[in-house]
């Protein structure tokens, strides 16, 4: 099997779904804390409270989605590397400070 279709994962259809799952969650959330009977400082930490959750779950997912990446990629000496077997390679960000 091709590796593109191996990484590929997702339909067009999927992907729609999920946009159109999360609209319509932050769309509900939205409405919720608008009508909320409560005084407006309530309703504002709510509404920060909600966007400081969805933007960290954002960063989240792109962190593992990193991290998978960076796994499966070939290392150098390894089959399917683009480099050759004695190329300067670091191991983890920190090891290019120190």
């Amino acid at each position: 099997m091709d590796r593109f279709l191996q990484l590929k994962g997702t339909t067009a259809a999927f992907f729609v779904q999920a946009i159109l799952s999360f609209i319509v969650s932050m769309a509900a959330v939205a409405v919720g804390i608008v009508f909320l009977p409560a005084p407006l400082w309530v309703r504002g930490f709510l509404a920060l409270g909600t966007l400081y959750v969805t933007t960290s779950t954002f960063t989240l997912a792109k962190c593992v989605r990193d991290r998978q990446e960076a796994a499966a990629a070939p290392r150098p000496g390894q089959a399917g590397s683009p480099l050759p077997p004695n190329a300067p390679y670091v191991e983890s960000a920190s090891g290019s400070w120190g």
